[in-house]
């Protein structure tokens, strides 16, 4: 019987409990074993060593979409295959998490909220969201699924990736040539890449020039994606009107941050696309029974691109 260890903080008991259903024919652990070798391990942000220290490890499941911790150097073996997370909670809850931000900025909420605070109604054009162009950075599971609800809707969208994968009834853009057309003009730039050596910082000054005058930026991919000075500095002269936060280059964000108090940057707790228990173990589980099987699985990370 091969065993599998949760390592998942305070919702070890909930994953372990729930994977007990699912692989019935494994042995689920919730510390690691004295002497004894791990086949698997589920973890988000492992423990210092947790992951080095195990022997027998032959997949590391990943309770996240997100992976940089895992590709901290020294925190998994080079040698050991590392699964990151796609499941269909995380998929939806990034799409709704989305569209309620860009129809809050779109429909004008934002602004009348506002307006209410001080009692007072200021007129402000409504536009249609045909008359709206939108540009997706990603093109993954989470990328792609947002460019085909905003197309749903009606906007004019974009979407860019590093490999110029294409979605559904949006204009495709790729690689570094194709970055700055993808920004040119749009009224709204949704951020859902991941942190790599190249989207680190890919979000400066240059590029925020590129967009329409006063438009929506939305961050829910990586913080580092962001040159943060340059951000404040476009909301500070109307380059940009609102930005949506919901990650960080330093999570939680300091308290004395100057997102914390920039009337035009609204911020939640990286709350985008949680990971749910109850659709999450499924995908691993399955993860877990192909690999057993030899059978390919088309979520392993490869750590040249980063993700």
């Amino acid at each position: 019987m091969k065993s599998l260890l949760v390592a998942l903080g305070a919702e070890t008991a909930l994953w372990a409990e729930r994977l007990r259903i699912a692989l019935p024919a494994h042995e689920i652990l919730t510390s690691p074993p004295a002497g004894r070798p791990v086949a698997y391990v589920a973890v988000a942000r492992p423990p210092p060593g947790l992951i080095a220290g195990l022997s027998g490890l032959e997949l590391v499941l990943s309770a996240n979409a997100g992976i940089e911790p895992l590709l901290v150097p020294g925190v998994v073996p080079e040698h050991t295959p590392i699964v990151r997370m796609v499941e269909p909670g995380l998929t939806e809850g990034m799409v709704e998490w989305v569209l309620a931000q860009v129809l809050a900025w779109h429909r004008n909420v934002f602004s009348y909220a506002a307006d209410q605070t001080q009692r007072r109604w200021i007129p402000r054009a409504e536009r249609l969201a045909r008359e709206r162009t939108v540009t997706v950075l990603g093109a993954g599971a989470l990328g792609g699924a947002v460019a085909q609800a905003l197309v749903t809707l009606g906007f004019v969208t974009r979407v860019w990736s590093r490999t110029g994968r294409p979605a559904a009834g949006a204009a495709t853009f790729g690689g570094v040539l194709g970055f700055p057309a993808a920004l040119e003009g749009a009224d709204i730039l949704i951020n859902l890449l991941p942190l790599t050596p190249q989207t680190e910082d890919l979000l400066d000054e240059i590029a925020f020039a590129r967009l329409a005058r006063r438009a929506l930026f939305i961050n829910a991919g990586r913080g580092a994606c962001v040159v943060d000075e340059d951000l404040i500095a476009a909301l500070d002269s109307g380059r940009l009107d609102t930005a949506v936060l919901d990650v960080f280059r330093q999570e939680p964000l300091p308290v004395d941050h100057p997102f914390w108090r920039h009337p035009h940057v609204r911020l939640s707790p990286h709350v985008a696309a949680p990971t749910h228990a109850r659709t999450a173990v499924e995908i691993m589980a399955r993860s877990v029974l192909r690999w057993e099987r030899g059978e390919p699985l088309d979520t392993l990370v490869d750590r040249t691109r980063g993700y």
